[in-house]
């Protein structure tokens, strides 16, 4: 299996970078070790939280339109050392290559649109109510911020809070997952190879690697005024209260438990396609992946046929070569989830096609599985669980308030689709009375997502939204001023204070 320190040095990057002589990292694609990282001792992360603050001070003085150079320098970068990357996220997260270089376009687009946001960080202006006095509101940038990724995005979900934070005047502190270090660590040196000559900017990106109990410390700390967080429900309603109870802010993407609605109408070819790719891409880890299929009783049965079809012609294997569409689970502790939510579907009246362990004769050490595809007679417990893994399962339904009702009926609240070729059905859908996620889609699966639109969803998945729309105000703060340019003093709504002297 290839080692992290050859892509490193495609990258032209310090292959010792890999080696860090402390926690070793595994590839989920046959469990070898691909490089070591060091875990940030807690002396060293005041010290680099010291020096995002430093960088700080620098940062928000210069220009937007020059910070959007920066970014735009990123992404040149990005784009010339986009196959060794992309590869390197393959390797580490057992994506396949598409996949992987797919990715780090989406660094590249999200780089793109914020370079162009340099130059539309808008305030606005207000007519005053008093004569003589302009009023208006000014945004700045807030400061040196935290960002928690997962594994399953280990680089674009820190792109699209970097690129637009950094246009908005703020240092970035990134704790990747502990599964995902060494993508961290090249994408961060890429971005510190162009502020080498500044002194003052070396704090402006930095990582820092560890387990949860690092999360928390970044989550405690005020000098970082937003922690970004993305993973578990169960993660955010530790990192929500936290930064809270300090008065910070938080932009929290948590858990997705999407899903697809089939009408009767609906081209069923172009969905069956939709669902393969939204419930089987990326094994089912991603947080938009398709879980609930909600399909008419009219073509129930014929879709669960195709669809059984499809999973069992899937090609399931080592993600790095061609012709692969499926690569493994990340770790053992996601294939016991795996096996223990299809039991559970099992005991809750459901029947499953698929979902055994897959290749363990050649990967011991790797947890390759089949996609599982279970029908329900209902909406049951674990159908409401997320369990990050390629169960899809399919629940009829007669009427389309009932269908909307199935899908709004969990905690989560982030993609939603609808199929189907009724104009009636496709904007009750997406109306107020619809999905009440914050993705909701037409003819089109949950998974997969452009950065010109907010990502983000409701309930348990967090209420964040990143990339897209007016997302960078997410990323500084507001100030509302008024200037008297006049030789009197009115008050507002009419006041009267007057004092003789």
């Amino acid at each position: 299996m290839i080692r992290a320190a050859e892509l490193f040095s495609q990258m032209g990057l310090d292959p010792d970078l890999t080696d860090g002589d402390g926690r070793d990292v595994h590839t989920p694609i046959d469990g070898s070790v691909i490089g070591s990282v060091m875990d940030t001792d807690p002396v060293v992360l005041d010290d680099s939280i010291g020096l995002a603050l430093h960088a700080f001070e620098h940062w928000r003085d210069v220009p937007a339109p020059q910070r959007g150079d920066l970014v735009r320098r990123y992404g040149e970068a990005l784009r010339t050392h986009k196959e060794a990357l992309g590869t390197l996220v393959s390797l580490e997260a057992g994506k396949i290559l598409s996949e992987g270089r797919g990715e780090v376009q989406e660094m590249i687009d999200i780089c793109d649109f914020a370079v162009g946001l340099s130059r539309q960080l808008y305030g606005n202006t207000i007519a005053s109510e008093r004569p003589g006095h302009r009023l208006m509101e000014l945004w700045h940038p807030i400061g040196p911020i935290a960002v928690i990724t997962a594994f399953n995005f280990p680089v674009a979900v820190w792109s699209w809070n970097t690129a637009i934070s950094l246009v908005c005047g703020n240092p970035v502190l990134w704790k990747p997952s502990e599964k995902t270090p060494l993508t961290a660590v090249a994408c961060n040196a890429l971005l510190r190879q162009l502020v080498e000559d500044e002194p003052a900017l070396h704090g402006l990106a930095q990582v820092v690697t560890g387990d949860h109990n690092l999360a928390r410390v970044l989550t405690d700390d005020v000098r970082l005024p937003l922690v970004s967080a993305t993973g578990s429900t169960r993660m955010g309603r530790e990192v929500g209260p936290r930064v809270a109870a300090r008065f910070g802010r938080s932009l929290l993407e948590l858990g997705g438990n999407n899903a697809m609605i089939v009408a009767p109408s609906a081209d069923l070819d172009l969905a069956r396609r939709a669902v393969v790719f939204s419930a089987v891409g990326t094994a089912g880890q991603r947080c938009t992946t398709l879980r609930r299929l909600i399909a008419h009783r009219a073509v129930h049965d014929e879709l669960v046929e195709s669809l059984a079809k499809a999973y069992a012609s899937v090609p399931i294997g080592n993600p790095l070569e061609d012709g692969t569409l499926m690569g493994p689970l990340i770790d053992g502790a996601a294939f016991g989830h795996m096996e223990a939510a299809l039991e559970s579907a099992r005991q809750q009246g459901g029947t499953v096609h698929g979902g055994g362990r897959a290749l363990a004769d050649r990967w011991p050490d790797a947890y390759y599985v089949e996609p599982a595809l279970v029908e329900m007679p209902k909406q049951t417990d674990i159908v409401r669980e997320e369990t990050f893994a390629p169960i899809l399962y399919v629940l009829p339904y007669d009427e389309l308030d009932e269908a909307i009702a199935i899908q709004n009926g969990v905690p989560q609240g982030l993609s939603s689709s609808i199929f189907t070729t009724d104009v009636r059905e496709a904007e009750q859908f997406v109306s107020a009375a619809g999905s009440d996620c914050g993705i909701a889609n037409v003819n089109v699966g949950p998974s997969g997502a452009e950065i010109g639109g907010a990502f983000g969803g409701e309930k348990a998945t967090g209420g964040g939204r990143e990339a897209g729309s007016d997302s960078w105000k997410a990323y500084m703060r507001r100030t509302t001023v008024t200037v008297n340019y006049s030789r009197e003093l009115p008050l507002a709504q009419g006041v009267r204070f007057d004092v003789d002297g």
